[in-house]
Order: structure tokens, then C-alpha cells, then sequence
């Protein structure tokens, strides 16, 4: 069973739970980058919950569909049409040979996730088939290149009855909750003013947005520290250069990083931001390690 793409641009991507154990050899994790959205995705079709999926990055997307299955969609609303009928993210649904799938431009978030039966199958590198394109590694091809026209997607599944989401189940994309912050090792070396302006003041997200990270525009932070000797740097880290704008490294990032970090976004805060637009205005809030502990396990528990 498969998919071809007729229209693609260079952000529809193949990505799965991600890659890991292998930061020491300089690899980074990749993977979706909305992890919360695949994950429902592929529960929808009872896929295991980090089964490769497309991540479809602001729409221009267009698949033919060569056989009849049935694929859920999760995520971002991009405008989805099945043969000019609408498809809402949050729901399986049926495709039938010769159906095309349409996703043209953002109307609330910035991610899609398309899952098929079993999940679409790709060459496992170091445990993973998530795609870097920095690193050349991954994807469809193995060669971390993002999904092309007349590239083919396949999956082996048996396509299950179509299943529907409770909407207070996703992630909610219009959410204005302040994101959460675990403060980093190097809290202390802000100033005062920058750590009351870091938590109490809006920030914007920057044009210069991608999978490797998020810079924000705000008020400029001042620490002591400008520069540090490299240490290995987590998902959601929030370094400050020397600029005092912050960068929110995401799922591409780089696997070690020498500016000193404010914290780093909890995993659910990651997944959020990974779907706001440029020029959305953020909070950011302060949280401890075991309450985002403990807000990580609730979350993963809907899933059990």
C-alpha cells in the first residue's frame, strides 16, 4: 500500500520517536518534533506510539493515493481536503485509490502528522528513520533528504476500524498557558532584572525558526557567564548568546552548545511551541523538576 507525492516542499518530513543513545558520537535525536500530535496519530491506527509518520510543516503537500487504507491525522489544521472535502486533524479516516490528499497553508499551528497502518516504512539508521537534514541521515532514503514529488510512501499494516479523538485530548493549539521552564545550571549566573524579565515578560517567536530551534525576541538577558567551556545540551534548552535573545533548541539541535542556559522547556512545553508561528506572543513560567516529572508521567499515562 502507498502514497505518492505530486507536490511537495522542503518541509514535509519523515519522523518517527527519534534517535537515541548515540549523542556521544555527536548524532542528534531528530524525531517529531510535536511528539504529543504524532503520538496520537499513530494511536488512532493502533500503531506503536513512535511508528514513523510525514510531518507536514505548513501545508504544500499533495499525495495520490495508489491503494485503498485508511490514515489518521494529527496535529496542526493545514487546510486538509480529501478530493476537495475537508479532513479535520484528530481523526482516522478512509482513503480510496486515485483519492488525492491535499494540505495547503496553515489555519491554526504549524505541524501535521500523517500516520498509515503500522507506520510508513523507511531504512532504520542507528535504531531510527527520523530525518536530519543537517546531518544527512535518515528519512526515506536514508540520506536525510525531506520528501520530494514522486517520492513513494509504503506501509504494511492492516488498515483498523476509523477511530475519532476527544478534542480535550490533543494538544490544544490555542492554549496561552505559559510554557514551563526547568531552571538550568547556570540560573544563577543571570542578573535579577533578566530573571524577572525572563518570567515576566511576553516573548515573541522569531522569524528564524526551524527544527534545530526557536530564537525569541523579548527583553535582552545579561548574564556574568558569556561564554562556557561546551557541555551536551537537552531538548528544549534555552541558551542565551551573547545577544541576550534566547534560542530554544529543538529536536535538530546541535548535541553540545558553550552559552549559558536559562533552563529547559519541559517536553509537553516543547511540543507546543513547536507549533506556534512566527510572531506569536509567549510566556514563559518557572516549574521544578518534580512537578514536570510528574506532569510528564499524567501525560504519557493516556496512552496506557
Amino acid at each position: 500500500m502507498s502514497l505518492l507525492i505530486e507536490r511537495s516542499g522542503a518541509l514535509a518530513s519523515l519522523q518517527d520517536g527519534g534517535r537515541f543513545g548515540v549523542r556521544h558520537l555527536g548524532v542528534t535525536q531528530g524525531g517529531a518534533a510535536d511528539w504529543v500530535s504524532q503520538a496520537w496519530a499513530n494511536w488512532l491506527l493502533g500503531n506503536p506510539l513512535q511508528a514513523a509518520t510525514v510531518e507536514i510543516t505548513l501545508g504544500n503537500l499533495v499525495l495520490l493515493a495508489e491503494s485503498d487504507s485508511c490514515l489518521a491525522l494529527c496535529g496542526a489544521d493545514l487546510g486538509a481536503t480529501l478530493d476537495g472535502q475537508p479532513v479535520a486533524p484528530g481523526r482516522s479516516f478512509h482513503i480510496r485509490r486515485g483519492q488525492r490528499l491535499d494540505f495547503a497553508q496553515p489555519r491554526q499551528g504549524v505541524r501535521a502528522y500523517l500516520a498509515a497502518p503500522g507506520g510508513f516504512t523507511a531504512p532504520q539508521l542507528l535504531g531510527s528513520c527520523a530525518t536530519v537534514r543537517r546531518e544527512a541521515l535518515g528519512g526515506l532514503h536514508g540520506d536525510g533528504r525531506p520528501l520530494a514529488p514522486d517520492d513513494r510512501l509504503s506501509w504494511n499494516g492492516t488498515a483498523p476500524q476509523p477511530r475519532t479523538l476527544d478534542p480535550t485530548q490533543t494538544l490544544s493549539l490555542a492554549n496561552r498557558d505559559a510554557l514551563a521552564v526547568v531552571l538550568g545550571a547556570q540560573i544563577s549566573d543571570f542578573s535579577g532584572q533578566s530573571l524577572f524579565d525572563a518570567f515576566n515578560k511576553p516573548w515573541t517567536v522569531d522569524q528564524r525558526a526551524d527544527r534545530m530551534g526557536v530564537r525569541l525576541l523579548g527583553p535582552t538577558l545579561r548574564s556574568a557567564r558569556q561564554s562556557m567551556i561546551s557541555e551536551g545540551v537537552p531538548l528544549g534548552a534555552i541558551q542565551v548568546p551573547p545577544d541576550g535573545q534566547p534560542i530554544v533548541l529543538l529536536n535538530d539541535r546541535q548535541t553540545i552548545g558553550g552559552y549559558p542556559r536559562l533552563g529547559a522547556l519541559t517536553p509537553l512545553a516543547v511540543a507546543r511551541l513547536a507549533q506556534c508561528m512566527p510572531g506569536t506572543r509567549i510566556h514563559l513560567k518557572p516549574i521544578a523538576l518534580a512537578a514536570a516529572q510528574r506532569e510528564q508521567r499524567q501525560l504519557l499515562a493516556r496512552w496506557r
